[in-house]
């Protein structure tokens, strides 16, 4: 449940700190007084949309902040777990919204960023705002086969998805059917071209890696005679030159007098020593490198070629040889594809006929599910109805599918939701026909069909806060009684809150807040009052009188409350 809800520089509110309770809340003040405003941003806050608009005039953001008391059970906490947001069930959760002036929205849960979709996934759970322009969602009959499968239950959703997999098969399958059938002119053209890429890169034969060896391999042939030249040189200067020489020579004019001072001349010795072993060796690998070095023209001329082949292969299927093996095996396949064409459509023209079975056999298994749960949703809206002054009516679901004009095999088209269109009917008044809702409800008919489905479908969703915006509008009466009756024994399942104009509905609520608009300094602000005793009654009053209270409306407001209470068993 909400349990507070704290605003700052929305619109004409300054700064609102609300408590709520579990049950019925109402909401009531003047037209214009700033009543919807809370409802906008409690829908701010599951993730509705907000502009810079409404933003209090001369601030620099506006902040919501809700605090919500959840059982450990509860989906929400499923959804919280999913999108990685820390929470723990034993705890408040706290989402928190601030908008800027300049467009940008930010959005915490417990404290953690998250962005507008999972604020929105997060808020679907919580609250459920219900307005006068959600009767529109009733006359839209794609919606109707929505709320009819949310009331089949558990079996019904697994059959359901079960179906959309199968019937994603079948388009999968239909697609590739249909993109085989409509390129046959084009796939005749891309052949011959396949062919030539085929045959090109198979006859060149790559090897992963091919290019880098030949590349070292023109690097050794390019500088062979170069390489001949220089390391002969260096031969000569060592062994035939004077290098060795020299240094043998210095060797001996030591050994002369190395015994004069051997503390010096000892290490000298030893280290010309070793340069001579070590240049004679030097000598000797590079007389040895010289005889293997291999100036061929022609093998030079040969791995140019091969390297002139593979780059223009690469200019023209891929950057590496991998790439043009990869290349070589998707055209492979295409060729395969093309050639074989007529083989494949037969193929594909067997899986979707499997496809289409197995995807029909479910939409009837979901359809008699369906049928089912209709008969039982239209008794349950029924009885709704009639605890709503509708005593007469008679809803019906009507289920209809359709065909695929002439596909002998195929009589029936398959589509998303199954093989059904689901549509509302209903009949008002005792002697007329069925008809779908948008040709025969009023608009006080419309809410009190709305407020009977809210009823059936509150123990179902779980959705913990249900809103209802004015939608009492062009209900008065005894209807407006059966209104407020029926939002209070809802509210025993979910916290209830509704905006009304209507006296019927604000004496039964638990609690009564009212919104009112005054000017303080030249600015206009928005206050929230909670009601009790006397200023509740001064209110029911101001309701039911207009702007003059008197004695006898305020008695007239004490009665209703009275009788409220008695209703409610208090």
């Amino acid at each position: 449940m909400l349990r507070e809800l704290s605003i700052r520089n929305l619109a004409v509110i300054e700064e609102v700190h609300l408590s709520f309770h579990q049950g019925f809340h109402v909401l009531t003040g003047e037209t214009g007084a700033g009543k919807s405003i809370l409802i906008d941003a409690l829908s701010l806050l599951v993730g509705g949309r907000g502009s810079a608009d409404m933003i209090r005039y001369g601030c620099d953001k506006a902040e919501m902040e809700a605090l919500f008391d959840m059982p450990v059970q509860h989906p929400v906490w499923t959804i919280l777990n999913r999108l990685g947001v820390q929470c723990s069930p034993e705890e408040m959760l706290v989402i928190r919204r601030e908008l800027s002036a300049q467009g940008k929205s930010i959005s915490r849960v417990n404290g953690q960023l998250v962005t507008m979709t999972m604020l929105r996934e997060i808020g679907e759970a919580l609250v459920n705002i219900h307005g006068q322009h959600e009767h529109q969602s009733l006359l839209r009959s794609e919606q109707h086969l929505e709320w009819l499968d949310l009331f089949g239950g558990d079996l019904l959703i697994e059959r359901k998805t079960q179906y959309k997999r199968a019937y994603a098969t079948l388009l999968e399958v239909r697609g590739a059917l249909k993109e085989l059938e409509d390129t046959t002119r084009h796939n005749v053209q891309m052949l011959d071209l396949y062919r030539f890429q085929i045959d090109e890169i198979t006859s060149a034969a790559l090897k992963p890696g091919e290019d880098e060896l030949l590349s070292e391999q023109r690097k050794t042939l390019l500088y062979a005679e170069k390489r001949m030249d220089a390391v002969t040189e260096a031969y000569t200067l060592l062994y035939g030159g004077k290098g060795l020489d020299a240094i043998s020579k210095s060797i001996s004019k030591l050994a002369d007098i190395q015994s004069y001072d051997k503390s010096v001349l000892d290490p000298l010795m030893e280290q010309l020593q070793s340069a001579f072993y070590q240049a004679e060796d030097v000598a000797f690998q590079l007389r040895d490198y010289r005889e293997n070095i291999d100036s061929d023209p022609e093998s030079l001329a040969a791995v140019e070629e091969r390297l002139d082949l593979i780059h223009g292969l690469k200019r023209k299927y891929g950057e590496s040889i991998p790439d043009i093996l990869q290349y070589l095996k998707k055209i492979t396949a295409e060729r395969d594809k093309i050639e074989n064409r007529d083989e494949l459509v037969a193929r594909f023209r067997v899986q979707e006929e499997e496809a289409y079975r197995h995807a029909y056999s479910l939409a009837e298994e979901l359809s008699s599910l369906r049928r089912h749960a209709s008969v039982t949703l239209s008794s349950a809206i029924e009885s709704q109805l009639a605890e709503l002054l509708m005593p007469a009516a008679r809803f019906r679901v009507s289920l209809d599918g359709g065909t695929e004009g002439g596909r002998g095999e195929k009589p029936v088209k398959l589509h998303a939701g199954g093989i059904d269109d689901a549509l509302f009917l209903l009949s008002s008044n005792p002697g007329e026909p069925l008809k779908p809702l948008n040709k025969i409800a009023s608009g006080g008919e419309m809410s009190r069909i709305m407020l009977a489905m809210k009823s059936i479908f509150a123990e179902i969703d779980q959705i913990p806060v249900l809103i209802f915006d004015e939608v009492d509008t062009g209900v008065s009466g005894r209807a407006a009684q059966a209104i407020a009756e029926k939002m209070s024994a809802l509210s025993a399942r979910c916290q209830i809150f509704s905006i009304t104009h209507l006296p019927q509905v604000a004496c039964m609520a638990d609690h009564h807040f009212e919104i009112m608009k005054s000017v303080n300094e030249g600015r206009t602000a928005t206050s929230v009052t909670k009601l009790a005793n006397e200023t509740r009654i001064n209110e029911l009053a101001r309701m039911l009188g207009g702007v003059e209270v008197t004695d006898k409306t305020r008695h007239h407001a004490q009665e209703m409350l009275d009788l409220a209470h008695g209703l409610k068993g208090a």
